[in-house]
């Protein structure tokens, strides 16, 4: 039987978001070097600050400034940090009920194992350059002493936050086989022995009957444009520009579409029923992904009829 593929993968990307006035006010503060809380209905001191009373539901907009030190109210040891944690060295995650909050924030602390306890006292250690993010605190450290006062800084508006995800993943015996198949410049999908639809890409198990699917398809790579969608709005790390076609191609005996780029048209060209085939990347540069096909492009053919891709939308 042969080998299963893995691969590492790294998903990532930059997640932009408006503040809002409670939150706005909470990153301006830590750019200062200031921790802001919001008072509830109850009394109490939310920090970090909610936008709405956890009683009432509310807007809360009694901003109050606590202290940069406090008290550990529970702990756990990060003996391995990971690509990305606050220290590249052994760790507590901390609770951290600051002076004159009501609730804890949670944040590293930089101090040995043997110190670590529930009840220490910590301060802040904040960024020499800050940005208005909870980062701007590189960690607390265990101390007694007071925290930095705060300084004059710009307002902050907008936060900008890094979105990472490392794993390994590792293809089903029938993924693998459809990967190898890219590998050769093939298309290859699975038919289901009850009901005979073929998927593309395929899967292990029928949706429609949950029965294992048994018989390898070698499919062409054309195939009819379903639904599709014109994209109009640019992004970090797009390699196309705007407008351009994002489609669902249902391929020649295949019984589900799938997502990819239709290029060498206009965008406002392109429609339901178009003929498309695939335009695939040169041979040195395939590997196992279905990125070896770079997109579709209109084949010159007449569109499909409706009824022939109607039960595929």
């Amino acid at each position: 039987m042969t080998t299963p593929l893995s691969a590492p993968l790294n998903i990532g990307f930059d997640y932009t978001r408006s503040l809002g006035p409670t939150l706005s006010h909470f990153m301006t503060g830590l750019r200062r070097r200031q921790v802001t809380g919001v008072r509830g209905s109850d009394g109490r001191v939310h920090v970090p600050p909610l936008e709405y009373d956890p009683v009432t539901a509310e807007p809360l907009t009694e901003h109050v400034d606590v202290a940069s030190t406090g008290v550990v109210r529970s702990w756990s040891w990060a003996a391995e940090p990971l690509d990305g944690q606050p220290l590249d060295r052994p760790f507590a995650w901390a609770l951290i009920q600051l002076d004159g909050a009501d609730t804890s924030l949670l944040h590293a602390v930089d101090a040995p194992h043997d110190q670590m306890r529930t009840g220490v006292r910590v301060r802040a250690r904040w960024r020499e350059e800050r940005v208005g993010a909870i980062t701007d605190i590189e960690c607390f450290e265990i101390s007694d002493g007071p925290g930095a006062e705060p300084v004059e800084a710009d307002e902050v508006s907008m936060v900008i936050t890094p979105v990472n995800l490392k794993y390994t993943h590792s293809a089903s015996p029938v993924e693998s086989t459809f990967l190898r198949g890219l590998m050769e410049g093939r298309l290859l999908g699975q038919r289901c022995p009850k009901c005979h639809k073929v998927y593309m890409p395929p899967r292990p198990a029928c949706p429609t009957d949950g029965v294992p699917t048994s018989e390898e398809v070698e499919l062409p790579d054309h195939g009819t444009v379903t639904t599709f969608c014109i994209v109009n709005v640019p992004f970090l790390g797009q390699r196309i520009k705007p407008p351009y076609v994002a489609a669902y191609v249902l391929l020649d005996g295949a019984d589900i579409p799938f997502q990819h780029l239709i290029l060498e048209c206009a965008a406002d060209e392109v429609r339901m029923g178009m003929r498309v085939e695939a335009v695939w990347k040169p041979r040195e540069e395939w590997g196992p992904s279905m990125q070896n096909i770079d997109h579709f492009r209109p084949s010159g053919e007449p569109d499909a009829p409706f009824d022939s891709y109607s039960q595929h939308l």
